[in-house]
């Protein structure tokens, strides 16, 4: 069975083609800065046919198009029709209290997830619009939704309340979601790889470390709190977005400055973290660099940055009870081995005992703990279109 899995983003989509049940990947790509007049769409078959080309994509529905009428045209190099494409699953970020599990889209879901948009403004439109080019596109293929926070609605209530005024909380839905929720169960999945039993049966702390970074306790085989929270702000220090801060603190910027709340809401997701610590950049490996030859922000930035990251660990122990697994995934969890020692030095005390010289030495995933320490550590590549082709097939297989 061939399924296209879309990954629509702002100002982008990521995309694969795969067979299933297997996860062969026949076709992977993207599409950046969408909307602009140099554009980039890269694609990827199997046998090693590369496109990059640098060309106007008006909006997501052009995009989508582009995608589709490129792989119609490369049908003799692909292995397959577009014709056997039999079904589409989305990441869509925001599911609301509703939508939990990943379900075929109807009128009735695409009429909801308008309904919360508001809830993720930088997400969910992008994802409808996604949606709705696909309705046009591809006409009678199924669609599937996979939801980001979906794994964290398992969260006990004392864990997703927010102390605002009960009344309004709820009447504007208003609570500790969490996100990279599919990440996280790819996570906790590909970690049994080293394991001699399922996730199920451990503490875990899982670090998803990119550009975007979230921390989550599971608490043997349920997630049961997230640093993420109403919107992907909260948390941990990103690499554009301040993370936990004092909200008192933005409204007197927000006085001082004159900021209008379009102002507000810029600084803090897009003008902070790393970039507005380090004052060069959202690269970590650039500011790494820096470091290295004196550059204080750039020493400030990492310190700040790991000191939050233990912060959460520490916290996720407690309310665990304990630690049995840390998990580190992502862009930076997965190459910065400067990042990971960071974070784990002085976490001794709680088991936690990095092994330097196989961090040091790691490429790709593998336990980079020592043999006796008590919690193993552990680098994973999360791989969220996996998982969501999984759920896609799931869907339509049951419903056959």
């Amino acid at each position: 069975m061939i399924m296209l899995v879309l990954n629509c983003g702002s100002s982008s989509v990521k995309f694969q083609v795969c067979r299933m049940p297997e996860y062969e990947v026949l076709v992977k790509g993207s599409i950046g800065k969408i909307g602009y007049s140099d554009a980039e769409f890269k694609l990827k078959i199997k046998n090693h046919v590369q496109i990059l080309e640098t060309l106007p994509i008006k909006d997501h529905e052009s995009g989508i198009d582009l995608i589709l009428n490129t792989l119609k045209s490369k049908e003799k190099s692909l292995g397959f029709a577009l014709t056997e494409l039999a079904a589409v699953g989305h990441r869509v970020v925001q599911g609301g209290e509703q939508c939990n599990d990943s379900i075929p889209i109807t009128p009735a879901v695409i009429d909801y997830i308008e309904s919360i948009k508001d809830l993720a403004p930088l997400h969910n439109p992008h994802h409808l619009s996604g949606i709705y080019a696909c309705e046009k596109l591809l006409p009678g293929i199924p669609q599937i939704a996979a939801f980001d926070n979906g794994f964290h609605m398992t969260l006990p209530r004392h864990a997703y309340l927010y102390a605002l005024p009960l009344e309004l909380t709820e009447k504007h839905k208003i609570r500790r979601y969490g996100f990279h929720g599919i990440a996280f169960r790819s996570m906790v999945t590909e970690a049994e790889k080293f394991l001699p039993k399922d996730y199920e049966g451990y503490r875990i702390v899982n670090m998803m470390l990119g550009s975007g970074t979230t921390a989550n306790a599971v608490y043997y085989g349920k997630s049961i709190d997230v640093s993420t929270g109403f919107t992907p702000q909260e948390g941990l220090i990103q690499s554009t977005r301040a993370g936990d801060m004092d909200a008192a603190a933005l409204l007197y910027l927000m006085k001082q400055e004159n900021l209008s709340l379009s102002d507000a809401d810029t600084l803090i997701n897009k003008k902070s973290g790393w970039l507005g610590l380090s004052g060069m950049g959202n690269d970590m490996r650039e500011i790494y660099e820096a470091s290295l030859i004196g550059n204080q922000r750039a020493k400030d930035t990492i310190a700040t940055v790991c000191h939050r990251f233990r912060k959460y660990i520490g916290a996720y122990a407690a309310e665990m009870g304990g630690l049995d697994l840390l998990l580190f995934s992502g862009g930076v969890g997965e190459n910065a081995w400067y990042i990971r020692e960071a974070v784990c030095t002085g976490l001794e005390f709680m088991g936690i005992v990095l092994d330097s010289q196989k961090n040091r030495e790691l490429s790709g995933e593998g336990v980079i703990s020592t043999a006796d320490s008590g919690v193993q550590i552990l680098v994973v590549s999360a791989n969220e279109e996996k998982v969501i082709a999984e759920d896609t097939f799931g869907i339509l297989s049951h419903s056959d």
